[in-house]
């Protein structure tokens, strides 16, 4: 598979990335992107230890999973596990984002992290499971796949920014025509919505459906000459997650017509929360279209690139090729 992949040719990478498209999501082609991505950057003997500790520490076959594996390889079926495992250990939901309020500064990230965790500190208590010599196959098989999942996460600029109103969950949007509707009375959670949007709606349009190994070819292809610099600056958590909460910050929010206040920070449950953030947004008549998606899009594209490159690089730096373990 690396070896076709490597052979992706410009027509393909015009194909991969074209306008418009079928339903994809962050949440499952998205995430076997980034996996597929770091495949190309792992070390071979990177890639032989992570596809091991899969095997070893398989998935439970009870598990109901949304992302149908079909053909896809063990580090692709991986990306997409930590979603469907949150179903029934609830206690991991808040590990998939880190919520720094729009407005803050990147003095002390650590501070917006819950004693619960959060994304930044999933990753690396996943990762310390990893290198733990006692640790069961199972417990590794599981780490490793939510190190795979966490990654692309972080690179997904509304996981790492709120404004009281869940990444952006409880900002009601007209989509190219969609016009947003209740989706749950209960949670004041409306759909279309700006997380959703950037989640699946942008990379739908984006791909054409276009199968998610092309895809990371052709992504791996247009990002191939960044890929130095990205690895050459090291590997920095919070960095990235400042990184991708500026992204939020500066397209994500800062590109919409109507332009959304920042909300003095405090908890909210749902989308009822904050004096009823999700209908207070709804006033706004947020309309996307063409515009938008022209300044999303790029920023998707290389969040995703970016989030393969360096899952691989925390992955080769786990499993260095003459560490002479595993």
């Amino acid at each position: 598979m690396r070896s076709s992949l490597l052979a992706a040719a410009p027509a393909m990478v015009a194909l991969a990335l074209a306008p418009l498209g079928s339903a994809l999501a962050w949440g499952c082609e998205g995430h076997q992107i980034v996996a597929l991505v770091a495949e190309r950057h792992l070390s071979a003997h990177a890639l032989q230890v992570a596809r091991r500790v899969l095997e070893q520490g398989p998935i439970d076959p009870n598990l109901k999973r949304f992302c149908k594996p079909g053909a896809l390889d063990a580090l692709a079926d991986a990306a997409t596990w930590a979603d469907d495992y949150r179903s029934v250990a609830r206690d991991t939901a808040g590990w998939h984002f880190l919520d720094i309020p729009r407005g803050a500064t990147d003095a002390n990230l650590g501070q917006y992290c819950p004693a619960s965790g959060c994304v930044t500190s999933a990753i690396t208590a996943q990762l310390a499971v990893l290198r733990a010599p006692g640790a069961t196959p199972e417990a590794q098989g599981n780490a490793l796949r939510f190190v795979i999942h966490f990654l692309g996460d972080l690179h997904q600029p509304l996981h790492t920014t709120t404004n009281d109103d869940r990444g952006g969950n409880c900002v009601p949007v007209q989509y190219f025509g969609q016009v947003p509707h209740v989706r749950s009375a209960t949670t004041g959670e409306y759909s279309p919505n700006l997380h959703a949007v950037w989640d699946t709606n942008i990379i739908a349009r984006m791909t054409r459906g276009t199968a998610v190994g092309d895809v990371a070819a052709a992504l791996d292809h247009q990002f191939r000459s960044q890929a130095p610099a990205w690895q050459q600056a090291g590997i920095d958590l919070q960095a990235w997650a400042w990184e991708s909460h500026e992204r939020a910050e500066d397209i994500a929010y800062g590109k919409l017509i109507r332009k959304v206040a920042i909300e003095a920070p405090r908890p909210v449950a749902d989308c009822n929360g904050d004096g009823g953030i999700a209908a207070r947004m709804l006033r706004l008549h947020e309309v996307l279209g063409p515009e938008y998606e022209a300044a999303a899009e790029p920023v998707i594209r290389e969040q995703l690139a970016k989030a393969g490159v360096r899952l691989a690089m925390v992955l080769n730096d786990l499993w260095p090729a003459n560490d002479g373990s595993q």
